[in-house]
């Protein structure tokens, strides 16, 4: 599944490069106007007005493959496997202290050593 993943990835990159080319290319609507006073070349490979059509249809086409391999991006990094291999998986639900289980060993006439404050704030000096 990691290598369709790549490959959606890889056609959605190419697809937005595609489109920045492709919307860069493009003339905007006061490139029409200048065009019909005489400053700068109308005619063109596709023709007058044949080089909208194609791009932006082009433009439409990458967008919609954008789209799509955006929602299955989403979709596959959003399904979660049923396992993970992860370490914590096997762990026990709840550990016995080793204070604990070695007091049990000891005799009564031992003291037993004070055990560790569980957080930061049993560390702070007293006067």
């Amino acid at each position: 599944m990691n290598i369709l993943v790549n490959v959606i990835l890889a056609v959605q990159m190419l697809t937005a490069l595609g489109m920045i080319g492709l919307i860069l290319i493009q003339h905007g609507k006061g490139a029409d106007m200048g065009a019909a006073f005489g400053s700068g070349g109308s005619g063109s490979l596709f023709g007058a007005s044949g080089s909208a059509n194609f791009l932006s249809r082009t433009t439409a086409v990458l967008a919609g493959v954008f789209f799509v391999a955006t929602l299955a991006l989403a979709y596959f990094g959003n399904a979660r496997p049923t396992s993970t291999g992860s370490v914590l998986e096997g762990a026990p639900a709840a550990a016995v202290p080793a204070a604990a289980s070695s007091a049990a060993s000891v005799p009564a006439s031992v003291p037993a050593a004070p055990a560790a404050p569980a957080s930061g704030a049993g560390q702070i000096p007293t006067k």
